[in-house]
């Protein structure tokens, strides 16, 4: 939209956007990778429980502050579905799609979901509670993940 005023200047009023596309690659650059609290927290948790996703733990870390993401719903997740991807068929980490979903690697699975989570018009700007009813609707599921980022918040 745009308004011609008086003075001849030209006003326009609106948002451009374009789609961004998430690049995996683009992502956990050995330079970039910080550590945190957080990220021993998740790395420790795995290893306590003896879960692959354990080598994946800044992939989850970065791909969640990118998303806006509380740092512990992706392996929180990832644990309740595959048990930290010891049962993931075809990279599928987070069940996504009822476990049909196919990924080129975890960390793809990772960022894909983090961006669907954080971005998508079914998921975005919910509560937590809310979020994980869409994300798995069974009786029991969102106290599953509830617990886990529990024990995640308790290892920092």
């Amino acid at each position: 939209m745009f308004k011609l005023l008086s003075s001849g200047l030209v006003v326009f009023a609106g948002v451009a956007c374009a789609p961004a596309t998430v690049s995996p690659m683009h992502f956990t650059q050995a330079s970039e990778v910080h550590q945190d609290a957080r990220l021993e927290a998740i790395r420790g948790f795995f290893e306590k429980t003896g879960c692959p996703a354990r080598d994946y733990s800044q992939v989850f870390l970065d791909a969640a502050d990118t998303a806006r993401l509380d740092w512990r719903l992706l392996p929180s997740i990832a644990f309740v579905e595959s048990t930290g991807g010891k049962t993931a068929p075809n990279n599928n980490i987070f069940g996504w799609d009822n476990g049909r979903s196919r990924f080129a690697s975890p960390t793809a699975a990772i960022w894909g979901v983090a961006h669907q989570l954080g971005q998508s018009r079914l998921y975005r700007h919910r509560s937590l509670n809310r979020l994980l009813a869409l994300y798995n609707p069974n009786p029991g599921y969102a106290a599953k993940v509830k617990n886990i980022m529990q024990q995640l918040a308790a290892v920092q």
